[in-house]
Formats: structure tokens, sequence, C-alpha cells
């Protein structure tokens, strides 16, 4: 009988010391997912440590009342969430002035007067000013790309580079010709 006894403490004891370290794993399991800080998740284990077996629901109700609400990857899921919402409403949504909603057809802000989008030439459909044609109609944007009359030839790559290639052998020709006179002074006072 006395032997059941012992038997049965040393079981419990060791079931106790197993459902310690569990608690100990999984603490660790959990902190590690919901914060890279070091000291929150050496903290956390602690907490879990410093109850003794059988004594370890304290310490893991402590570790659940303090632990961050939400593990990395929910708060990075909500991140993105909240980063699609904002492209939604984008620069489209809110006055760039003001900073108060506005609506997508709409060409001016109706409480600072800023202009928020401009109107198509050939079509007249509202256009964002990033645009530089208009998606409805292919006409190019006024302002957005200057083009060349006819009686003014078009630059081509070529004369520019002769040019630059030109000013350089002048910028060379130049610094030699002071670098000569340099020495040249430098042996008359010898």
């Amino acid at each position: 009988m006395e032997e059941i006894g012992i038997l049965a403490g040393l079981i419990g004891g060791v079931w106790a010391l197993l459902l310690w370290l569990s608690i100990i794993v999984w603490i660790y399991r959990d902190v590690r997912e919901r914060t890279r800080d070091l000291g929150l998740q050496v903290l956390a284990i602690f907490v879990g440590i410093m109850f003794f077996p059988g004594f370890n629901i304290p310490g893991l109700a402590l570790y659940l009342m303090l632990r961050p609400r939400e593990s990395l990857e929910e708060a990075y899921a909500r991140s993105l969430e909240e980063e699609a919402l904002l492209r939604e409403i984008g620069d489209e949504g809110m006055c760039l002035s003001c900073r108060r909603f506005v609506e997508q057809g709409w060409r001016i802000c109706p409480y600072c007067a800023t202009q928020l989008k401009d109107v198509c030439v050939k079509c007249e459909h509202l256009l964002s000013f990033n645009w530089i044609a208009c998606p409805y109609c292919t006409t190019e944007r006024r302002g957005t790309q200057e083009t060349p009359s006819e009686t003014q030839p078009v630059p081509t790559a070529a004369p520019a580079t002769t040019t630059l290639t030109q000013e350089r052998q002048a910028v060379a020709d130049t610094a030699t010709a002071d670098d000569e006179s340099g020495q040249a002074s430098g042996r008359e006072g010898v």
C-alpha cells in the first residue's frame, strides 16, 4: 500500500513536471510568434518558470493577461489590409490641400477650391494630373509633352555628342596649356 502511494506520488510529480515544461514550451513558442523583442520573450518565459510545478497555472494566467494581443503574422496581415484600404482611397479620395475626403467625380474641392482633376480637351472626361493621355479618347493631355513645330528641326543625338566631345577636348587643351605654361615659368625661375 505504501508502495502504491509512492508510485502515485512519483507519477503525479512527473505529470506536474511535464505539465510545467509543456506550458513553458508553449509560452516560448507563443511569445516568439507575437513579438521580436528579446526582453519581452525572456520575461514571458521567466513568468512561466517562476511558478514551480503544480503552481504554474498563475504564471500561465499572468502571461495570458500580459501577452501581445496579436501575433506578428496577424499584425502583418492587418497592416496589408490597411494599406490596401488606403490605396483604394488613394490620392483621388482626399484633397491634397485641405485633407478632406472628396468624391472621385469632382473637378475641384468644394471646401478649399483646389483643382483636383483636369478635363480632356477632346472628350471632356476628368483626368488625373499624373496621366499623360486620356484613357477614354487617347488624346495627350495639355502641357504634358511639347510638340516640336514643323519649322524647327528635331535635334539628334549625334550633334549633341559631338558638341560634348568638342567641349571635353577644349577643356583638356586648356588644362594642357596651363600645365605647360606652369612648367615653363617654373624653369625660368631656376
